[in-house]
């Protein structure tokens, strides 16, 4: 499997027999260029906000899927988790799904603009975790401790921080550098994609960083 960052909070991953986008964004509402490359089997949205939620943008006759729920196409099996985007149950900045998403023997976990340290039952709901993409940024979602505090919960072998500050962007979020210190990470040279099977996962967790496809 190959996994791209697309920028911001956006990802393609190619399997071997399907290719899933998650929360393609509105290039005009972020100031960021979104990637042309978009046909795929699966587009997930994991709430409604604009950076979030572009998947008019993803072609191919995709199965869409935006909000909590057991979905699957093209040997591709995703769960979607219901948290919140603010640490106080949803009342500032509503609703946000987790997705797990398992394909090629590999459980991916992406946390979409979490605002919060994971309750028991939303882990028990996560199950199994290999990869997690995790927001790091600040602002409108966890920052670096608390993201930190999450992997710790889940556990994964691989980590890769999204939702942080990037050239163009139009709205203000912190920079990946903190949450990497806080990981141990510094200094990691960002790759161009990650290219994965389930035998080639660490034994420990280790932090990707991903240069913008």
């Amino acid at each position: 499997m190959d996994i791209h960052w697309l920028g911001h909070s956006c990802f393609k991953i190619k399997g071997k027999s399907a290719t899933v986008i998650i929360d393609p964004f509105d290039p005009e509402f972020t100031g960021l260029k979104l990637s042309k490359d978009l046909a795929a089997d699966v587009a997930l949205s994991t709430h409604e906000h604009k950076d979030h939620n572009y998947t008019e943008a993803v072609t191919g006759d995709p199965l869409l899927v935006s909000g909590p729920g057991e979905y699957e196409k093209a040997g591709v099996t995703i769960v979607g988790i219901r948290t919140f985007h603010d640490n106080v149950k949803g009342s500032e900045r509503g609703i946000n799904t987790i997705y797990h998403i398992f394909m090629d023997g590999i459980n991916i976990i992406h946390l979409g603009d979490l605002g919060h340290v994971l309750t028991e039952e939303q882990l028990s709901l996560i199950d199994q975790s290999d990869i997690v993409m995790i927001p790091v940024g600040g602002g409108p979602t966890i920052e670096g401790e608390d993201a930190v505090k999450v992997i710790a919960q889940l556990e994964p072998k691989i980590v890769i921080p999204m939702h942080y500050k990037e050239p163009g962007l139009k709205f203000d979020l912190g920079d990946v550098e903190p949450f990497l210190k806080e990981m141990a990470a510094e200094n990691i040279e960002p790759q161009s994609k990650l290219s994965i099977t389930k035998d080639k996962l660490p034994d420990t967790t280790t932090v990707v960083v991903l240069a913008k496809s």
